[in-house]
């Protein structure tokens, strides 16, 4: 099982209009992201009909699955506009589905299994099939 114990980021959007606006950008996108690591998975039955339509088949991350955030930012401001302000958006999507999958890797290697995680959610059946692959890749016994 993969749990997330910590989420630092540092995000450079430029001059901060609106910090706390930001904040709550970057806090609802590394929500999402944790959610397309760990939970969310879209299921289609051979007619391409989705399976996975509604809450109760289609996990996402509540506040009690996610850690608290920990955000600081650098003010680079940009050339581009006279407020020197760049976009927040949700630009902090993709770092945390990158680091959930490097610490996959790391782990597994740190006790002598050599995998490249790809498949997203990383799903416990998931890792464990990751680690199963990694031991009959490596000539261990699986379990």
């Amino acid at each position: 099982m993969v749990k997330v114990l910590r989420l630092l980021s540092v995000h450079d959007a430029g001059v901060l209009v609106n910090p706390m606006l930001v904040n709550a950008n970057l806090h609802g996108a590394f929500a999402q992201s944790l959610g397309g690591a760990l939970y969310e998975h879209l299921v289609y039955d051979d007619a391409g009909q989705l399976l996975t339509a509604t809450f109760m088949d289609y996990t996402i991350p509540t506040a009690v699955d996610v850690p608290s955030f920990e955000i600081s930012h650098e003010e680079t401001p940009s050339p581009f506009n006279p407020l020197g302000a760049k976009g927040a958006g949700e630009s902090g999507i993709s770092g945390p589905m990158a680091a959930v999958a490097s610490a996959i890797d790391d782990a597994l290697r740190q006790v002598g299994l050599v995998t490249h995680v790809m498949e997203m959610p990383f799903t416990p059946a998931r890792v464990w099939r990751y680690i199963q692959e990694a031991r009959a890749a490596a000539g261990q016994p699986t379990r």
